[in-house]
C-alpha cells in the first residue's frame, strides 16, 4: 500500500469523536494526515464538542477535547493531497461560510479525489454544491440539505456508512468502523492480519 496524503478539515465545536478517531486511525495506517482549521496555524487549538445519544430528539453536547492542528490552512496546497476527510459537529455550519472552503471541497469532488464525510460534513458538502446526483449519508438533521442540493438523502442505520463514487459517508461516530472500512477502501489502502 502506498501512504496517502490525507487534508483533514475541522474546526472549533467540531465532533470530539468525529475529530480525534478518524485523524488517529488514519494515522495509525502509516498515512500522513494534515489537519487543519480557516483561520488558525498548526500548534493551535480547535475545541471540540461529544455529542452523545441519550434518548432526547436530539443530540446532547458537552465540552470536548482541545484538539491540536498540525498544518496551518492558508499554507496548504491542495492539489498535493490524495483525499480529504471532514469532521461533523457543529464546524461545518460555520466552515461552509469560507469561501476558500467551499473552493477546497470542490477540488476535491472536481478531481475525483475521496472525500470522507460524516454527521453535519454534509452541510459543507450541500454547500459546495458537489452532491448532485449522489447517495449521502448524513445526520438526520442535514436531510433537507442533502435533498435541497440535489443529493439522495441515505436514511439509514446510525452505525453504518454508504459510499457513492468518491464520497464515503455516514450519519454520525457510531459509524466509524463501516465509515473509515468504507473510507480505507477507496483510497486503496490493504490492512492484513
Amino acid at each position: 500500500m502506498a501512504a496517502k496524503k490525507i487534508l483533514f478539515l475541522t474546526g472549533d465545536f467540531a465532533e470530539d469523536y468525529e475529530t480525534m478517531v478518524p485523524f488517529q486511525a488514519l494515522l495509525a495506517v502509516g498515512h500522513t494526515v494534515d489537519a487543519v482549521c480557516p483561520g488558525k496555524r498548526a500548534g493551535e487549538r480547535v475545541k471540540t464538542a461529544i455529542h452523545d445519544f441519550e434518548g432526547d430528539q436530539t443530540y446532547t453536547e458537552k465540552p470536548g477535547h482541545q484538539f491540536t492542528l498540525n498544518a496551518t490552512f492558508d499554507e496548504i496546497v491542495v492539489s498535493q493531497y490524495d483525499a480529504l476527510a471532514i469532521a461533523g459537529g457543529r464546524a461545518p455550519e460555520y466552515l461552509r461560510l469560507n469561501p476558500k472552503v467551499i473552493e477546497l471541497v470542490r477540488h476535491f469532488a472536481q478531481s475525483n479525489k475521496p472525500i470522507a464525510a460524516i454527521c453535519h460534513a454534509a452541510q459543507l458538502l450541500a454547500a459546495a454544491d458537489v452532491i448532485r446526483g449522489k447517495r449521502i449519508a448524513a445526520y438526520p438533521a442535514c436531510a433537507p440539505e442533502v435533498k435541497l442540493a440535489g443529493g439522495d438523502y441515505a436514511d439509514i442505520p446510525v452505525d453504518a456508512a454508504v459510499t457513492d463514487a468518491n464520497f464515503v459517508t455516514a450519519p454520525a461516530w457510531p459509524a466509524h468502523p463501516a465509515w473509515l472500512r468504507q473510507f480505507l477502501a477507496v483510497l486503496g489502502t490493504r490492512i492484513e492480519p
